[in-house]
């Protein structure tokens, strides 16, 4: 008999690096197949553990485990679209998290999905409401990577459906930042905000007290 959701709602729950390797593929050909998967929202709650168990996997100090869970949970906002939003508050925070990875690949890989999820599952200004808060995250690597993110949301997307009086603030914090790296990423943003809107940010960032020369 196919593997359901019942045997995936057992097995996300493995600890064994392995066995979870095995099972994330599983799941990325049930997923990707509709015929295959009928059972996929036939039961709520088996469906959140399972987005649960994953988002655990997101956490993985294994990075092929991490990337794995990066994909597979891809691919349920692929299927589920804007149903998935349901799961942005659980999903988001290990993305941002991840974002401040030592490796490229999962850092990338992290926001690749956070672009993903407003692609498919929720608008754009929705996400941003609720990543904002990795400005403030304990990790420089994750300042840096959601401040990159909104360059990456502003080149996708352009500033229509952004709300930018609400990031610009998070973005001047930063240009005071411990790292530099978060202060340069911070420029980065600004910039690419200025592409956008034109002055109308020059005149902003001279009310927030940003020196003229900055």
């Amino acid at each position: 008999e196919p593997a359901g959701m019942d045997y995936f709602c057992d097995q996300v729950q493995q600890k064994d690096v392995g066995r979870r390797m095995q099972v994330g593929q599983e799941l990325l050909e049930y997923l990707s197949d509709p015929a295959r998967s009928p059972d996929l929202e036939q039961d709520q709650q088996r469906l959140d553990k399972v987005i649960d168990e994953l988002t655990a996997w997101v956490n993985s100090s294994n990075f092929k485990v991490a990337l794995l869970g990066l994909d597979v949970l891809g691919a349920f906002v692929h299927r589920l679209s804007g149903r998935f939003k349901a799961y942005i508050g659980t999903v988001l925070m290990p993305l941002i998290d991840r974002m401040g990875d030592a490796k490229d690949q999962v850092r990338e890989q992290a926001q690749n999905l956070i672009l993903k999820l407003m692609d498919e599952a929720a608008p754009p200004m929705y996400i941003w409401e609720r990543l904002a808060v990795g400005f403030k995250h304990k990790n420089y690597r994750s300042r840096e990577g959601v401040c990159l993110c909104l360059v990456a949301t502003l080149n996708i997307y352009g500033a229509q459906p952004l709300i930018l009086s609400k990031l610009v603030p998070h973005l001047c914090i930063a240009f005071g930042d411990s790292n530099s790296q978060v202060r340069d990423a911070a420029i980065l943003a600004i910039v690419e905000v200025y592409r956008h809107v034109g002055e109308k940010v020059r005149i902003d960032l001279a009310k927030r007290g940003i020196p003229p020369g900055r």
